[in-house]
Protein backbone atom coordinates (compact mmCIF):
# COMPACT_ATOMS: atom_id res chain seq x y z
CA UNK A 1 0.00 0.00 0.00
CA UNK A 2 2.71 2.46 1.01
CA UNK A 3 4.73 1.47 -2.03
CA UNK A 4 1.85 2.31 -4.35
CA UNK A 5 1.29 5.61 -2.58
CA UNK A 6 4.97 6.52 -2.82
CA UNK A 7 5.05 5.98 -6.57
CA UNK A 8 1.93 8.11 -7.04
CA UNK A 9 3.30 11.29 -8.67
CA UNK A 10 0.29 13.38 -7.75
CA UNK A 11 0.52 12.40 -4.08
CA UNK A 12 4.24 13.18 -3.99
CA UNK A 13 3.58 16.62 -5.48
CA UNK A 14 0.91 17.38 -2.86
CA UNK A 15 3.17 16.13 -0.08
CA UNK A 16 6.05 18.31 -1.30
CA UNK A 17 3.80 21.38 -1.37
CA UNK A 18 2.58 20.65 2.17
CA UNK A 19 6.15 20.32 3.45
CA UNK A 20 7.19 23.56 1.76
CA UNK A 21 4.17 25.37 3.20
CA UNK A 22 4.91 24.04 6.69
CA UNK A 23 8.55 25.07 6.38
CA UNK A 24 7.57 28.56 5.25
CA UNK A 25 5.06 28.89 8.12
CA UNK A 26 7.73 27.72 10.56
CA UNK A 27 10.24 30.32 9.34
CA UNK A 28 7.64 33.10 9.53
CA UNK A 29 6.62 31.97 13.01
CA UNK A 30 10.22 31.92 14.20
CA UNK A 31 10.84 35.41 12.81
CA UNK A 32 7.70 36.70 14.52
CA UNK A 33 8.64 35.12 17.85
CA UNK A 34 12.21 36.42 17.64
CA UNK A 35 11.09 39.95 16.77
CA UNK A 36 8.48 39.93 19.55
CA UNK A 37 11.03 38.71 22.08
CA UNK A 38 13.57 41.38 21.13
CA UNK A 39 11.01 44.17 21.15
CA UNK A 40 9.68 43.12 24.58
CA UNK A 41 13.22 43.27 25.97
CA UNK A 42 13.39 46.88 24.77
CA UNK A 43 9.98 47.76 26.21
CA UNK A 44 8.25 48.07 22.81
CA UNK A 45 4.85 46.36 22.64
CA UNK A 46 3.68 44.79 19.40
CA UNK A 47 0.19 45.31 18.03
CA UNK A 48 -1.95 47.75 16.12
CA UNK A 49 -3.44 49.58 19.08
CA UNK A 50 -1.44 52.68 18.13
CA UNK A 51 -3.72 53.21 15.11
CA UNK A 52 -6.32 54.76 17.42
CA UNK A 53 -3.90 57.21 19.03
CA UNK A 54 -3.50 60.85 17.94
CA UNK A 55 -0.97 61.21 15.13
CA UNK A 56 0.36 64.61 16.29
CA UNK A 57 2.00 65.49 12.97
CA UNK A 58 0.71 67.60 10.06
CA UNK A 59 0.21 66.44 6.48
CA UNK A 60 0.82 69.30 4.07
CA UNK A 61 -1.41 67.94 1.25
CA UNK A 62 -4.50 65.85 1.74
CA UNK A 63 -7.57 64.97 -0.30
CA UNK A 64 -9.38 63.82 2.85
CA UNK A 65 -10.00 66.10 5.82
CA UNK A 66 -7.19 65.78 8.33
CA UNK A 67 -5.97 67.44 11.52
CA UNK A 68 -2.90 66.58 13.63
CA UNK A 69 -5.27 65.52 16.39
CA UNK A 70 -6.69 62.75 14.18
CA UNK A 71 -5.60 59.15 14.66
CA UNK A 72 -2.77 57.32 12.95
CA UNK A 73 -5.39 55.27 11.12
CA UNK A 74 -6.83 58.46 9.65
CA UNK A 75 -3.33 59.59 8.67
CA UNK A 76 -2.79 56.27 6.87
CA UNK A 77 -6.05 56.76 4.98
CA UNK A 78 -4.95 60.26 3.94
CA UNK A 79 -1.58 58.92 2.73
CA UNK A 80 -3.30 56.12 0.82
CA UNK A 81 -5.63 58.61 -0.89
CA UNK A 82 -2.62 60.71 -1.93
CA UNK A 83 -0.86 57.62 -3.30
CA UNK A 84 -3.88 56.50 -5.32
CA UNK A 85 -4.43 60.04 -6.62
CA UNK A 86 -0.91 60.54 -7.95
CA UNK A 87 -0.78 56.97 -9.30
CA UNK A 88 -4.00 57.39 -11.28
CA UNK A 89 -2.90 60.72 -12.74
CA UNK A 90 0.51 59.38 -13.77
CA UNK A 91 -1.00 56.23 -15.33
CA UNK A 92 -3.50 58.19 -17.45
CA UNK A 93 -1.16 60.99 -18.56
CA UNK A 94 1.86 58.74 -19.19
CA UNK A 95 -0.25 56.36 -21.30
CA UNK A 96 -1.46 59.19 -23.54
CA UNK A 97 2.01 60.71 -23.78
CA UNK A 98 3.52 57.27 -24.42
CA UNK A 99 1.15 56.72 -27.34
CA UNK A 100 2.21 60.05 -28.85
CA UNK A 101 5.88 59.15 -28.34
CA UNK A 102 5.32 55.80 -30.04
CA UNK A 103 3.83 57.53 -33.07
CA UNK A 104 6.68 60.07 -33.09
CA UNK A 105 9.26 57.26 -32.94
CA UNK A 106 7.62 55.65 -35.98
CA UNK A 107 7.33 58.93 -37.86
CA UNK A 108 8.84 59.19 -41.35
CA UNK A 109 10.06 62.68 -40.54
CA UNK A 110 13.71 62.24 -39.49
CA UNK A 111 13.70 65.19 -37.08
CA UNK A 112 10.58 64.00 -35.22
CA UNK A 113 11.83 60.42 -35.00
CA UNK A 114 15.30 61.52 -33.86
CA UNK A 115 13.89 63.84 -31.18
CA UNK A 116 11.66 61.06 -29.83
CA UNK A 117 14.58 58.62 -29.82
CA UNK A 118 16.85 61.02 -27.93
CA UNK A 119 14.12 61.67 -25.36
CA UNK A 120 13.38 57.99 -24.82
CA UNK A 121 17.03 56.98 -24.48
CA UNK A 122 17.88 59.87 -22.16
CA UNK A 123 14.91 59.34 -19.84
CA UNK A 124 15.08 55.54 -19.71
CA UNK A 125 18.80 55.50 -18.89
CA UNK A 126 18.69 58.07 -16.08
CA UNK A 127 17.74 57.09 -12.50
CA UNK A 128 14.23 58.16 -11.53
CA UNK A 129 15.26 59.68 -8.22
CA UNK A 130 17.77 61.93 -10.04
CA UNK A 131 15.02 63.13 -12.37
CA UNK A 132 12.69 63.83 -9.45
CA UNK A 133 15.34 65.87 -7.66
CA UNK A 134 16.07 67.74 -10.90
CA UNK A 135 12.45 68.72 -11.47
CA UNK A 136 12.00 69.60 -7.80
CA UNK A 137 14.99 71.93 -7.93
CA UNK A 138 13.67 73.49 -11.15
CA UNK A 139 10.22 74.05 -9.64
CA UNK A 140 11.37 75.33 -6.25
CA UNK A 141 14.46 77.34 -7.19
CA UNK A 142 14.17 78.62 -10.76
CA UNK A 143 10.54 79.70 -11.00
CA UNK A 144 9.60 83.33 -10.29
CA UNK A 145 7.86 84.67 -7.20
CA UNK A 146 4.03 84.89 -7.22
CA UNK A 147 4.08 88.59 -8.22
CA UNK A 148 6.13 87.72 -11.33
CA UNK A 149 4.38 84.41 -11.97
CA UNK A 150 4.35 82.93 -15.44
CA UNK A 151 0.98 82.76 -17.19
CA UNK A 152 1.22 80.12 -19.94
CA UNK A 153 -2.58 80.14 -20.34
CA UNK A 154 -5.23 82.67 -19.31
CA UNK A 155 -6.00 82.11 -15.63
CA UNK A 156 -3.14 79.63 -15.15
CA UNK A 157 -0.17 80.81 -13.09
CA UNK A 158 3.17 79.09 -12.47
CA UNK A 159 5.39 80.32 -9.65
CA UNK A 160 7.69 79.07 -6.93
CA UNK A 161 4.57 78.46 -4.80
CA UNK A 162 3.22 75.94 -7.32
CA UNK A 163 0.76 75.74 -10.21
CA UNK A 164 -2.53 77.65 -9.85
CA UNK A 165 -5.46 77.20 -12.22
CA UNK A 166 -9.25 77.78 -12.25
CA UNK A 167 -11.45 75.31 -10.41
CA UNK A 168 -15.02 74.18 -10.98
CA UNK A 169 -17.31 73.30 -8.07
CA UNK A 170 -20.88 72.09 -7.71
CA UNK A 171 -23.63 74.26 -6.26
CA UNK A 172 -27.02 73.21 -4.93
CA UNK A 173 -28.25 69.95 -3.39
CA UNK A 174 -26.42 66.94 -4.84
CA UNK A 175 -28.61 64.27 -3.20
CA UNK A 176 -31.32 64.17 -5.95
CA UNK A 177 -28.62 64.11 -8.61
CA UNK A 178 -26.85 61.22 -6.86
CA UNK A 179 -30.08 59.19 -6.74
CA UNK A 180 -30.77 59.98 -10.39
CA UNK A 181 -27.23 58.95 -11.35
CA UNK A 182 -27.66 55.65 -9.49
CA UNK A 183 -30.94 54.98 -11.27
CA UNK A 184 -29.32 55.79 -14.63
CA UNK A 185 -26.46 53.36 -13.95
CA UNK A 186 -28.93 50.61 -12.99
CA UNK A 187 -30.99 51.30 -16.12
CA UNK A 188 -27.99 51.13 -18.46
CA UNK A 189 -26.68 48.04 -16.66
CA UNK A 190 -30.03 46.29 -17.08
CA UNK A 191 -30.05 47.18 -20.76
CA UNK A 192 -26.52 45.80 -21.18
CA UNK A 193 -27.40 42.52 -19.43
CA UNK A 194 -30.59 42.14 -21.50
CA UNK A 195 -28.67 42.71 -24.72
CA UNK A 196 -26.03 40.15 -23.77
CA UNK A 197 -28.48 37.45 -22.74
CA UNK A 198 -30.88 37.84 -25.64
CA UNK A 199 -28.23 38.66 -28.26
CA UNK A 200 -30.17 41.75 -29.27
CA UNK A 201 -27.40 43.01 -31.49
CA UNK A 202 -29.69 45.15 -33.59
CA UNK A 203 -31.47 46.80 -30.67
CA UNK A 204 -31.16 50.56 -30.65
CA UNK A 205 -29.40 52.05 -27.66
CA UNK A 206 -30.26 55.72 -28.04
CA UNK A 207 -33.68 55.53 -26.28
CA UNK A 208 -31.99 54.09 -23.19
CA UNK A 209 -29.28 56.74 -23.28
CA UNK A 210 -31.91 59.45 -23.70
CA UNK A 211 -33.84 58.09 -20.70
CA UNK A 212 -30.67 58.01 -18.58
CA UNK A 213 -29.83 61.58 -19.62
CA UNK A 214 -33.37 62.61 -18.72
CA UNK A 215 -32.96 61.13 -15.25
CA UNK A 216 -29.76 63.08 -14.74
CA UNK A 217 -31.38 66.32 -15.90
CA UNK A 218 -34.32 65.72 -13.58
CA UNK A 219 -32.00 65.16 -10.62
CA UNK A 220 -30.06 68.31 -11.42
CA UNK A 221 -33.30 70.31 -11.74
CA UNK A 222 -34.65 68.99 -8.45
CA UNK A 223 -31.51 69.91 -6.55
CA UNK A 224 -30.93 73.16 -8.42
CA UNK A 225 -27.47 71.86 -9.24
CA UNK A 226 -25.08 74.08 -11.14
CA UNK A 227 -21.41 74.63 -11.81
CA UNK A 228 -19.40 77.53 -10.45
CA UNK A 229 -15.90 78.39 -11.66
CA UNK A 230 -13.35 80.25 -9.58
CA UNK A 231 -10.08 81.64 -10.92
CA UNK A 232 -6.98 82.21 -8.78
CA UNK A 233 -6.30 85.83 -7.85
CA UNK A 234 -3.06 87.31 -6.53
CA UNK A 235 -3.51 88.55 -2.96
CA UNK A 236 -0.41 89.72 -1.17
CA UNK A 237 2.40 87.18 -1.58
CA UNK A 238 0.32 84.28 -2.89
CA UNK A 239 -2.68 83.33 -5.00
CA UNK A 240 -6.11 82.75 -3.48
CA UNK A 241 -9.02 80.84 -4.95
CA UNK A 242 -9.08 78.26 -7.69
CA UNK A 243 -7.14 75.00 -7.50
CA UNK A 244 -3.42 74.49 -7.10
CA UNK A 245 -0.64 71.94 -7.27
CA UNK A 246 2.14 72.39 -4.73
CA UNK A 247 5.79 72.31 -5.86
CA UNK A 248 6.22 68.84 -4.33
CA UNK A 249 3.19 67.44 -6.11
CA UNK A 250 4.10 69.17 -9.39
CA UNK A 251 7.67 67.85 -9.33
CA UNK A 252 6.49 64.31 -8.53
CA UNK A 253 3.77 64.37 -11.19
CA UNK A 254 6.10 65.78 -13.84
CA UNK A 255 9.00 63.47 -13.04
CA UNK A 256 6.96 60.27 -12.79
CA UNK A 257 4.94 61.09 -15.91
CA UNK A 258 7.93 61.84 -18.14
CA UNK A 259 9.81 58.80 -16.84
CA UNK A 260 6.87 56.39 -17.20
CA UNK A 261 5.87 57.76 -20.60
CA UNK A 262 9.26 56.75 -22.02
CA UNK A 263 8.72 53.10 -21.06
CA UNK A 264 5.05 53.15 -22.09
CA UNK A 265 6.03 54.61 -25.46
CA UNK A 266 8.42 51.76 -26.19
CA UNK A 267 5.82 49.19 -25.16
CA UNK A 268 3.18 50.74 -27.41
CA UNK A 269 5.64 51.15 -30.30
CA UNK A 270 6.66 47.49 -30.11
CA UNK A 271 3.01 46.43 -30.06
CA UNK A 272 2.23 48.50 -33.16
CA UNK A 273 5.35 47.22 -34.93
CA UNK A 274 4.30 43.62 -34.22
CA UNK A 275 1.15 43.98 -36.35
CA UNK A 276 1.89 42.43 -39.76
CA UNK A 277 2.68 44.89 -42.52
CA UNK A 278 -0.01 43.27 -44.63
CA UNK A 279 -2.68 44.77 -42.37
CA UNK A 280 -1.48 48.28 -43.26
CA UNK A 281 -1.38 47.42 -46.95
CA UNK A 282 -4.83 45.83 -46.88
CA UNK A 283 -6.32 48.90 -45.21
CA UNK A 284 -4.56 51.16 -47.71
CA UNK A 285 -5.94 49.09 -50.59
CA UNK A 286 -9.45 49.72 -49.22
CA UNK A 287 -8.84 53.45 -49.32
CA UNK A 288 -8.56 54.01 -45.56
CA UNK A 289 -6.57 56.96 -44.35
CA UNK A 290 -3.49 56.35 -42.11
CA UNK A 291 -5.19 57.60 -38.96
CA UNK A 292 -8.31 55.51 -39.65
CA UNK A 293 -6.13 52.47 -40.30
CA UNK A 294 -4.27 53.01 -37.05
CA UNK A 295 -7.45 53.44 -35.04
CA UNK A 296 -9.64 50.67 -36.43
CA UNK A 297 -7.19 48.11 -37.81
CA UNK A 298 -3.78 48.31 -36.15
CA UNK A 299 -4.43 49.41 -32.55
CA UNK A 300 -7.12 46.75 -31.81
CA UNK A 301 -4.65 44.05 -32.88
CA UNK A 302 -1.70 45.68 -31.12
CA UNK A 303 -3.59 45.82 -27.81
CA UNK A 304 -3.23 42.04 -27.49
CA UNK A 305 0.53 42.56 -27.36
CA UNK A 306 0.55 45.86 -25.48
CA UNK A 307 -1.68 45.04 -22.50
CA UNK A 308 0.47 42.36 -20.73
CA UNK A 309 3.67 44.47 -20.51
CA UNK A 310 1.62 47.59 -19.77
CA UNK A 311 0.29 45.78 -16.70
CA UNK A 312 3.84 45.51 -15.37
CA UNK A 313 4.44 49.16 -16.26
CA UNK A 314 1.37 50.29 -14.30
CA UNK A 315 2.53 48.26 -11.31
CA UNK A 316 5.94 49.91 -11.55
CA UNK A 317 4.29 53.34 -11.56
CA UNK A 318 2.41 52.53 -8.35
CA UNK A 319 5.54 51.25 -6.64
CA UNK A 320 7.62 54.20 -7.86
CA UNK A 321 5.34 56.57 -5.95
CA UNK A 322 7.28 55.59 -2.82
CA UNK A 323 10.05 57.86 -4.15
CA UNK A 324 7.81 60.78 -3.20
CA UNK A 325 9.95 60.90 -0.05
CA UNK A 326 12.71 62.45 -2.19
CA UNK A 327 10.63 65.57 -2.90
CA UNK A 328 8.59 65.68 0.30
CA UNK A 329 5.17 64.70 -1.07
CA UNK A 330 3.14 63.04 1.74
CA UNK A 331 2.17 59.71 0.23
CA UNK A 332 1.51 56.52 2.20
CA UNK A 333 5.19 55.66 2.61
CA UNK A 334 5.88 59.18 3.93
CA UNK A 335 3.10 58.88 6.52
CA UNK A 336 4.18 55.40 7.63
CA UNK A 337 7.83 56.47 7.91
CA UNK A 338 6.83 59.38 10.13
CA UNK A 339 4.65 57.07 12.20
CA UNK A 340 7.49 54.58 12.69
CA UNK A 341 9.81 57.39 13.83
CA UNK A 342 7.26 58.54 16.41
CA UNK A 343 5.95 55.22 17.73
CA UNK A 344 8.74 52.74 17.04
CA UNK A 345 6.17 50.30 15.56
CA UNK A 346 8.40 49.42 12.63
CA UNK A 347 7.14 45.88 12.03
CA UNK A 348 3.49 46.93 12.06
CA UNK A 349 4.15 49.93 9.82
CA UNK A 350 6.10 47.94 7.25
CA UNK A 351 3.45 45.19 7.37
CA UNK A 352 0.70 47.73 6.63
CA UNK A 353 2.75 49.25 3.80
CA UNK A 354 3.41 45.84 2.23
CA UNK A 355 -0.23 44.75 2.60
CA UNK A 356 -1.55 47.95 1.01
CA UNK A 357 0.80 47.86 -1.97
CA UNK A 358 0.17 44.14 -2.42
CA UNK A 359 -3.59 44.73 -2.46
CA UNK A 360 -3.28 47.59 -4.95
CA UNK A 361 -0.97 45.57 -7.22
CA UNK A 362 -3.23 42.51 -7.17
CA UNK A 363 -6.27 44.67 -7.94
CA UNK A 364 -4.55 46.32 -10.91
CA UNK A 365 -3.32 42.94 -12.15
CA UNK A 366 -6.81 41.47 -11.87
CA UNK A 367 -8.39 44.34 -13.81
CA UNK A 368 -5.74 44.27 -16.54
CA UNK A 369 -5.92 40.47 -16.84
CA UNK A 370 -9.70 40.63 -17.22
CA UNK A 371 -9.31 43.28 -19.91
CA UNK A 372 -6.60 41.26 -21.62
CA UNK A 373 -8.82 38.17 -21.59
CA UNK A 374 -11.66 40.18 -23.07
CA UNK A 375 -9.65 41.53 -26.01
CA UNK A 376 -8.06 38.13 -26.67
CA UNK A 377 -11.30 36.18 -26.52
CA UNK A 378 -12.08 34.35 -29.73
CA UNK A 379 -15.38 35.50 -31.18
CA UNK A 380 -17.95 32.81 -31.76
CA UNK A 381 -19.31 32.41 -35.26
Amino acid sequence: MFRSLWFDGRLRAVLAQVLIACGFAGVVGWLFWNARHNLMQRGIAMGFDFLGEAARFPISEHLLAYQPTDSYGRAFAVGLANTLYISLLVIVVSTVLGFLLALARRSRHPLVAAAATVYLEAIRNTPLVVQLLFWYSVVTLNLPAPRQALEPLPGVFLSVRGLFFPSVSWTGDLVPLAWAAGAAVVLLGARFVYKRRHRAAGARGWPWLALAAGLLLWGAWQGQVGLQSQAPVLRGLNFLGGASFTPEFSALLLGLTLYSAAFSGEIIRSGIAAVPRGQWEAARSLGLRPWTTLRWVVVPQALRIIVPPMTSQYLSIIKNTTLALAVGYPDLSFVITTTINQTGQAIEGIAILMAVYLSISLSVSLFMNLYNRRINRTQRP
